[in-house]
């Protein structure tokens, strides 16, 4: 799978830009705050319809201007798509999404999912190991829905009515017969959460811990290991039935703190290394090639689950690894597309990648 072209209209800071791609590595040159995250925001914009930086849609719209369309096109192995993304402006604050895909309208953007499929590599990603468990929350989610779009809609439900039951937690005299109805939900959609998050972390686990000893030369062992908020059971319907009893006996604290403190909203992740929890005692590097480590177990299971090679975004990451973590990353992505930003030439990557192609981007503009 790689993108082939892309083109931008008024999005961030670029008024307008056309580009088209190697289908293996393409390396986006620039001093700081030029636009080289902008344009790897544009292309993940496509892939998963919202951003990875801002949750704000009228935030990609460049400042004065209305409106802001994003455009790729992707080859995939058996056949081709298209999808173009525009964001109309609607007063200072607000704005309005559309999206097609293969020139027809999506009205959602859970169907994008498994159209063209891509993992971000952030200086971001690299404290996900430390984080707050928030952090690592949003990590599965994202990279679960990718590949499972039951997960996506289950997610989103259990947000919903989460949402709606923290809304009401907040009103005076709660009648226990409304807060049953989000009981029902949040048990139903929560339970449906919990065991696919465990498949995938569990997965996730295996694959990771395999790219990890090869990278540490087989000194260090890594286990990635699912936090759970509530007990995981074995059958779903029994999941279902521990979480709404949980519920109801955590209603009495919940209405006192108005806040749902029950169900996987509230799981964390931990990271393992010779049996040492990373999150407290590791040390930076150690905590980075895990981070590196989850990224490279991402392409391998959605290559697993999707039998695509999934394209890769590097958002000035390059110079956060060491020279050994950097030859790791470039010697295992031969297969995918990858974007790579950076503010300087690497000898290193132009040495080892035959089909480079090197883009310079000052304020917004090709040169």
């Amino acid at each position: 799978m790689h993108i082939e072209k892309i083109e931008l209209h008024n999005f961030r800071n670029y008024s307008n830009l056309e580009l088209e791609f190697s289908k293996n590595v393409n390396l986006i040159l620039g001093k700081n705050a030029q636009g080289k995250t902008n344009l790897l925001e544009a292309v993940y914009l496509t892939a998963i319809g919202r951003s990875f930086r801002t949750s704000k849609d009228i935030d990609l719209v460049k400042f004065n201007e209305n409106n802001s369309i994003v455009k790729v096109w992707a080859e995939k192995e058996l056949n081709s798509t298209t999808v173009e993304i525009s964001i109309k402006r609607k007063g200072e604050k607000s704005s309005e999404k559309f999206i097609k895909k293969d020139k027809k309208n999506v009205t959602r953007t859970s169907q994008l999912l498994k159209n063209i499929l891509i993992v971000i590599f952030s200086p971001e990603d690299l404290k996900i190991v430390k984080d707050e468990p928030e952090k690592r929350r949003k990590f599965i989610d994202r990279e679960l829905s990718q590949i499972s779009p039951k997960y996506y809609n289950s997610l989103s439900n259990y947000k919903k009515s989460l949402l709606q039951r923290n809304t009401y937690l907040k009103e005076e005299n709660l009648e226990p017969s409304i807060i049953d109805i989000w009981d029902v939900q949040l048990s139903k959609y929560g339970a449906e959460v919990i065991f696919l998050r465990e498949k995938f972390i569990e997965k996730l686990s295996e694959y990771s811990s395999k790219i990890h000893s090869g990278i540490t030369g087989g000194k260090e062992k890594l286990d990635i290991l699912y936090e759970p908020n509530v007990e995981i059971k074995q059958s779903l319907s029994e999941q279902e039935d521990f979480i709404y009893s949980e519920l109801k006996t955590s209603f009495k604290t919940d209405s006192r703190n108005r806040n749902t403190s029950v169900g996987p909203h509230r799981d964390d992740i931990l990271f393992v290394v010779n049996d040492i929890d990373m999150r407290n005692f590791g040390s930076q590097g150690q905590q980075r090639t895990c981070a590196l480590s989850l990224k490279l177990a991402e392409l391998n299971l959605i290559k697993e689950k999707t039998d695509e090679d999934a394209i890769l975004l590097l958002d000035d990451v390059m110079s956060e690894l060491d020279a050994d973590r950097q030859e790791f990353l470039i010697d295992t992505m031969k297969n995918n597309q990858l974007f790579i930003t950076t503010t300087e030439l690497d000898q290193n990557i132009k040495d080892k990648f035959k089909e480079l192609k090197i883009f310079y981007i000052e304020n917004g503009n090709l040169i």
